[in-house]
């Protein structure tokens, strides 16, 4: 499957739009994670266990997102966005979504 944020992919030639791929995942914080978290956030500097959680939701968006994507039997998602969102104190939702294409 093909991933790309631009409308095309070089050498490559769109023949049918599919419609949306979209995959999507809500995560929690931990305990744990707030205590280093609360810690951290008192002498300065990046919040790994945030980072971490963050990235492991974007894998998971990407990965139903192109589940998704196989499901309308495409070979390739284009305009792939991300979207983040709070659905409650101390959880979000992280949104990974693109056109599916057949390609050339």
């Amino acid at each position: 499957m093909i991933i790309s944020t631009t409308e095309t992919i070089p050498g490559k030639e769109i023949t049918e739009v599919l419609g949306i791929a979209r995959g999507s995942t809500v995560r929690a914080r931990n305990v744990g994670r707030d205590i280093f978290a609360g810690i951290k956030n008192l002498v300065g500097g990046e919040i790994e266990e945030y980072t971490k959680l963050q990235a492991t939701s974007r894998e998971q968006a990407i990965t139903r997102m192109i589940e998704d994507a196989n499901g309308l039997d495409a070979d390739a998602i284009v305009n792939v966005r991300f979207m983040t969102s709070v659905i409650t104190q101390g959880a979000a939702e992280v949104l990974a979504y693109g056109t599916a294409v057949k390609i050339k």
